[in-house]
C-alpha cells in the first residue's frame, strides 16, 4: 500500500481523536468538578491524591479548573468564527451571485474599511468599554473576520455563480435558494472547510492573547489561556498549570486542521486527487 495514501487515511481518524479530548472537557468538564476556589490548598503545591495536577498560584485545583475552561477558550473561538461565516459568508455568497456591479461593490467594498486594522486594536478597544465580557470579545474576533471570509466566499463561488450550469438553472424556473445554496455555496464549500480550520486556529489564538494580556477575562477565571498567564510565572515550580491547558489548545488545533485537511482532500474532485505516476 502507498505509504502517502496511508498517511491521508489516518488524517481523519487522528484529528478527531485529538480533538476528543479538548472539546470532552469543554463540553463535559463542568459537570465531574465545581470551579475551585482559591485558599483551599497551598500555592504551587506538587501533585498528590487530593489534586492530581497540583494547584496554581492561588492554590486551585489545576485539574478542576482544566475542566472548567475549555467552554471560553473554545465556546468564544467556535463562536466567533461561526457569526463571521454567517455574515460575511452571506456578503460573499450574495456579492458572488450578484448580476450588476454595483451591488457587488456595495456588499464588499464597506467591509474592506475593516481590513487594515490591527486585531488586538480592535480587542483592546473594545475591552476598555466591555472588560470581561465574553460575548464583547467574541463580537470583536468575529468583526475583523468578517472581511476576509466574505473576499474568500465571493472569490470562491464567482466562477460557479456566473457558469453556464447556474444560468441554465435559473433559465430553467430553479428558486433563487437552490442555484445559491445547491450550485454555488456547494462549490466553495472545499476552500471554506479548508480556511474554517485555519480561521478557527487563528480565534483560538486571538481569543487566547486577548485573555493572556488581561484584556478578556478576568484574571482569575479558569480559561486555558488565563491559567497560562495566571502560572508562567511560578512554570518550574508548577509546571502543570502551564503545561496542562497549553497542551488542550495544541490538541485542539492541531487535530481540527488534520480533519479540515482529510474534508478538503474529499471535496476534491476525483481527478484532482488522482497523483502522477512515478
Amino acid at each position: 500500500m502507498n505509504p502517502r495514501a496511508v498517511v491521508r487515511s489516518l488524517r481523519a481518524p487522528t484529528g478527531a481523536v485529538l480533538l476528543a479530548l479538548p472539546l470532552g472537557a469543554a463540553a463535559l468538564g463542568p459537570l465531574f468538578a465545581d470551579v475551585p476556589a482559591a485558599g483551599l490548598a497551598a500555592p504551587y503545591a506538587a501533585r498528590d491524591g487530593e489534586h492530581l495536577l497540583g494547584t496554581d498560584a492561588l492554590g486551585r485545583d489545576v485539574l478542576a479548573l482544566l475542566l472548567h475552561g475549555g467552554r471560553s477558550a473554545l465556546g468564544m473561538a467556535l463562536g466567533a468564527v461561526v457569526l463571521a461565516y454567517l455574515v460575511g459568508g452571506t456578503a460573499g455568497l450574495l456579492a458572488a451571485s450578484a448580476r450588476r456591479r454595483w451591488l457587488d461593490e456595495l456588499l464588499i467594498r464597506p467591509l474592506d474599511v475593516l481590513l487594515p486594522l490591527p486585531t488586538l486594536l480592535v480587542i483592546s478597544v473594545v475591552a476598555v468599554g466591555w472588560r470581561g465580557s465574553p460575548v464583547a470579545i467574541a463580537l470583536a474576533v468575529a468583526a475583523v473576520n468578517v472581511p476576509p471570509v466574505a473576499r474568500l466566499v465571493r472569490a470562491a463561488a464567482l466562477d460557479a455563480a456566473s457558469s453556464p450550469v447556474a444560468e441554465a438553472l435559473r433559465l430553467q424556473g430553479e428558486s433563487w435558494s437552490r442555484v445559491q445554496f445547491g450550485l454555488v455555496a456547494r462549490s466553495a464549500l472545499g476552500p471554506v472547510t479548508a480556511d474554517f480550520g485555519t480561521r478557527v486556529t487563528l480565534a483560538v489564538f486571538l481569543v487566547g492573547s486577548a485573555n493572556f494580556l488581561g484584556l478578556g477575562l478576568s484574571p482569575t477565571a479558569p480559561d486555558w489561556a488565563v491559567s497560562i498567564a495566571r502560572g508562567r510565572e511560578g512554570l518550574l515550580l508548577q509546571p502543570w498549570a502551564v503545561l496542562a491547558p497549553a497542551l488542550m489548545l495544541v490538541l485542539f488545533t492541531v487535530g481540527l486542521n488534520l480533519l479540515a485537511d482529510r474534508l478538503l482532500a474529499r471535496s476534491r474532485p476525483l481527478a484532482q486527487r488522482k497523483e502522477p505516476a512515478r
